[in-house]
């Protein structure tokens, strides 16, 4: 039996599985991100942390936490926390990868199809009461999709499961760019595999699925943009700073671009003004790549799962910093 904290509201799922385990449960039980003094007091003397991804877990605040054994992470990415200081202080961290795998790559294609479509900006259109009647020559005209070549940035799991209804659904034909080859991939849906600079400029659509490291950091920016078609549209559910913002802005402005769809942003929950104003070209989405009820709860209850396998003294099954011993 051990203390959990959990900073955020999640399903009661997810609470009964460490309710049974009968560990006592701390929990902020609201939406608002505690402030980092906040958190701090809330989980001292706790044995467990449960976070969400815009909780920034640093040194600072694990030195501060000398009870901590697991910090169980709801998300797929652990850019939010120092996982060199967790594995130094021999804290467990863990993430919940997989689950949420086929809801994000749905969702990237429904960027991408909103975008290229122009459908948010024909929503708004009718609500505002200005359909009267069908034209040939219609306002919201847009691109088509099918056959068309899509540039996948990172060919892991979401990125597969993008090129496979890509593929498979439209027909498109897929130019990838990945760390490592992925030869199942590229048999499977006759992907090819290419540099960056060639997706760059072969892509109609270019959809973005890399973790957020100092080498992705603006992996997007002004000379990529200017490498573009000046028909592409950009589309990006992976981590908001992978991409330049105030480079993007300016690369639509210009023309470099026909568009972008995000679903994630460089200062999130803040967006750039100019993004906000750009009705006709942009597409933006509150962070919802996992947003299904059926996903978010398989989520917390496998981080749930992992913070009482961890608290047994076993291994999770989704350690992060493998090289720490229960």
């Amino acid at each position: 039996m051990a203390e959990i904290f959990i900073t955020r509201r999640v399903f009661r799922d997810a609470i009964d599985i460490l309710i049974n385990e009968r560990h006592t449960i701390d929990i902020n039980d609201s939406d608002r991100i505690l402030p980092v003094r906040e958190l701090v007091k809330r989980a001292h003397g706790k044995a467990g942390l449960i976070c969400l991804l815009n909780d920034r877990i640093d040194s600072v605040v694990m030195d501060e936490l000398s009870s901590l054994k697991v910090i169980s992470n709801i998300a797929v990415g652990y850019d939010n926390i120092d996982i060199a200081a967790a594995t130094q202080r021999g804290i467990m961290v863990t993430n919940t990868p997989g689950v949420l795998t086929e809801t994000t790559a749905d969702l990237a294609f429904a960027l991408l199809l909103g975008a290229a479509r122009r459908i948010p900006e024909a929503d708004q259109f009718i609500r505002a009461g200005k359909f009267k009647n069908w034209q040939l020559i219609q306002p919201q005209m847009g691109v088509d999709i099918y056959k068309k070549t899509l540039g996948i940035v990172g060919m892991g799991a979401i990125g597969q499961a993008v090129a496979k209804r890509a593929r498979k659904g439209f027909d498109m034909r897929i130019i990838y760019y990945s760390l490592s080859r992925k030869e199942s991939v590229e048999k499977e849906y006759e992907a090819e595999f290419v540099e960056f600079d060639e997706l760059l400029s072969m892509s109609d659509f270019i959809t973005i699925h890399v973790p957020l490291t100092e080498k992705t950091k603006h992996m997007f920016s002004t000379q990529e943009f200017k490498e573009m078609k000046n028909t592409a549209i950009l589309i990006n559910t992976a981590r908001g700073p992978v991409v330049d913002e105030t480079a993007l802005v300016e690369a639509i402005k210009d023309g470099q671009i026909r568009g972008a769809a995000l679903d994630v942003f460089e200062e999130e929950p803040s967006v750039h003004p100019e993004l906000i104003k750009m009705e006709e070209n942009v597409v933006l989405a509150p962070h919802i790549g996992s947003a299904s009820i059926e996903t978010r709860l398989r989520m917390a209850k496998m981080a749930a799962m992992n913070m009482v396998e961890g608290l047994k003294g076993n291994i999770p099954p989704n350690l992060v910093n493998n090289t720490v011993k229960p």
